[in-house]
């Protein structure tokens, strides 16, 4: 039995083998069926340079023209797509047996956005060596901060503990030195650290009880939300921090 509907999100980023996945996408496919895939958008993530959503699990990152290619390889094309906010920025792509999908337009959305990232430059290879030298800028920009805070006799604390915070927190390798601790608001997380950096997790009353002169934000997607929830924080002259696209106070 064939299926009329295929759906995978957030799974084509985990795949190491993605020939033998989306072969096996196309075999259990059904004619005249259709086949949908989200996944975290590269163009979002290098336009925003949101390297910290690079994760250890993901084998891959896709744009629609990476994605149109591997399809196509395997006798998939795509018809449609929506760009969606989450992860940073996602696409969900819709594709159909390519015999079935020949001679059909497809849609302006996908028009549009193949056009985009051939602008931006997806197709070729400096884009993606200018990236690489815009994230090593980030982190000496990051770190010129922290360092200049700390010599400045400035106490820095975070705020959050999610997973993209422990890739900026190691790939820049800051330590307790710089940031001394970061609250949550997960009690699961209270009274353990973060990997690699060791960086403890205290309830969110210890920023209160700390008082410090920076709160730097590991979930800078949610910058406006956390800033509002502490906006006592200015009572005592703080301020906020995020990282990303590039180190902002205010």
């Amino acid at each position: 039995m064939r299926a009329d509907l295929v759906a995978g999100n957030n799974v084509l980023a985990q795949v190491p083998d993605l020939n033998s996945f989306v072969a096996g996408i196309t075999t259990i496919l059904a004619p005249g069926g259709t086949v949908t895939i989200e996944f975290p958008h590269l163009h979002k993530l290098m336009e925003g340079n949101q390297f910290d959503t690079i994760y250890h699990e993901h084998f891959s990152y896709f744009s629609l023209l990476a994605t149109e290619r591997i399809f196509a390889a395997h006798g998939l094309s795509l018809v449609d797509v929506e760009e969606l906010w989450s992860h940073g920025g996602s696409l969900r792509v819709y594709a159909r047996h390519a015999e079935e999908a020949d001679g059909r337009p497809v849609t302006e959305a996908v028009e549009r956005l193949r056009a985009a990232e051939i602008a931006f430059g997806l197709d070729r290879m400096a884009t993606y060596e200018r990236f690489g030298a815009q994230v090593e800028a980030t982190k000496r920009g990051i770190l010129r901060f922290l360092v200049d805070a700390r010599d400045a006799g400035k106490r820095v604390v975070g705020y959050g503990a999610p997973g993209k915070g422990n890739t900026l927190l190691n790939y820049c390798g800051i330590r307790t030195d710089l940031i001394e601790f970061t609250v949550d608001r997960n009690p699961y997380k209270h009274g353990r650290f973060l990997p690699g950096t060791h960086i403890p997790v205290h309830p969110p009353d210890a920023l209160d009880e700390a008082r410090p002169d920076y709160v730097f934000i590991l979930p800078w997607n949610l910058r406006d939300e956390i800033a509002r929830q502490l906006a006592h924080v200015r009572e005592w002259g703080g301020k906020f921090v995020v990282p990303i696209p590039e180190i902002d106070v205010w």
